[in-house]
């Protein structure tokens, strides 16, 4: 039996932020696969199908997906929850939404943005009313941008920050989410 938690990504930045995020906090008898589609679109059309032809019945599914300008957070998800039960492995599986954009994880961390992209000065606006509960912001990513003096990049930034995340981080309650998601999925396989 294989202890195996399944990431079914929107897209790419998702897969290389948890590559370097998820052996920090996974206890070492936990394997995780991920799994990048191509957008919001493709991870709608195809989860289905890949979460019924996966053969390790023992394995625990995360479908992770912005929220993007979707105006209806909890229909959003139980679109995809939706999605799940089709699949025949809804006992198995959680959705999780980043409110608005993957970015809003980065924005709730300002000292690992500082520390991952080395821009210094970022950490010290954590407490503006703007990053305190980065949430509800309009658009993320253009602010990471915008505060990192265009440093980031999706792919390679997300690897970076990935390594310097804090896994207690508050600020973001998707974040917490995502993370109180996992090592919940974690105790179900560890007590297998």
């Amino acid at each position: 039996m294989r202890r195996e938690l399944v990431f079914l990504l929107e897209e790419r930045s998702a897969k290389v932020m948890l590559e370097s995020f998820l052996p920090r906090i996974l206890d070492e008898q936990i394997e995780f696969k991920l799994i990048a589609f191509e957008g919001k679109q493709d991870l709608e059309k195809r989860m289905t199908m890949r979460m019924q032809g996966y053969l390790n019945t023992d394995a625990r599914f995360i479908v992770m997906r912005d929220q993007d300008s979707d105006p209806d957070c909890k229909a959003l998800k139980a679109r995809l929850l939706g999605k799940c039960q089709d699949s025949g492995k809804a006992n198995h599986a959680l959705v999780r939404i980043a409110c608005r954009e993957l970015e809003t994880f980065y924005l709730a961390d300002l000292q690992a943005v500082e520390t991952a992209l080395g821009v210094k000065g970022i950490r010290s606006k954590q407490q503006s009313a703007k990053f305190r509960n980065p949430d509800y912001l309009g658009s993320p990513s253009h602010e990471l941008k915008v505060l990192s003096k265009f440093r980031y990049e999706k792919i390679s930034g997300s690897r970076e920050i990935g390594r310097y995340l804090q896994v207690d981080n508050g600020r973001s309650a998707s974040f917490r989410n995502l993370v109180e998601g996992i090592k919940r999925l974690e105790q179900e396989l560890l007590s297998l």
